[in-house]
């Protein structure tokens, strides 16, 4: 392979989240909110450390954009009934609402990326692009974390 492969997926994705950028601004939208957005709808009801994990970013981060999301109404704590010191992150019907007007813009996005690639072509760059990822997802080592 003339090109590290790593490098050529880290290009695509650089560019792919520029592309995105500038059409996200447009409806008053940056790709961090979208993507608290995108993985609050996939995980609704987690706490902000959970998102913080799964954005994989800190904490503090996370407790700043849900700040900004809450004042912008497109996202509401509620109390943790298991936690009284924990926060439980819902989105609003703003936030539903505004996550419909991007998708057409990811599409579009994803239907230009992909011109000249055909069907039997992406379907086999999915597979590969799973298996690598499956490859390189931490394993269950059976040690607890301990928080703390």
């Amino acid at each position: 392979m003339d090109e590290n492969l790593f490098s050529l997926v880290g290009d695509v994705s650089r560019m792919a989240r520029r592309a995105f950028d500038a059409r996200a601004r447009e409806i008053g939208v940056t790709r961090p909110q979208w993507q608290v957005l995108v993985m609050l709808r996939r995980h609704e009801g987690v706490n902000q450390g959970g998102l913080a994990e799964l954005l994989d970013v800190e904490p503090i981060t996370v407790c700043r954009m849900v700040d900004r999301l809450q004042e912008a109404d497109l996202v509401e704590r509620r109390p943790d009934p298991a936690d009284r010191r924990s926060w439980r992150l819902f989105l609003t019907a703003k936030a539903n609402d505004l996550l419909a007007q991007m998708r057409p813009l990811a599409d579009e996005l994803a239907a230009q990326s992909l011109v000249g690639v055909s069907a039997d072509e992406q379907r086999v760059l999915v597979a590969a692009l799973n298996r690598i990822r499956s490859n390189l997802a931490p394993r269950a080592s059976g040690k607890a974390v301990v928080h703390g």
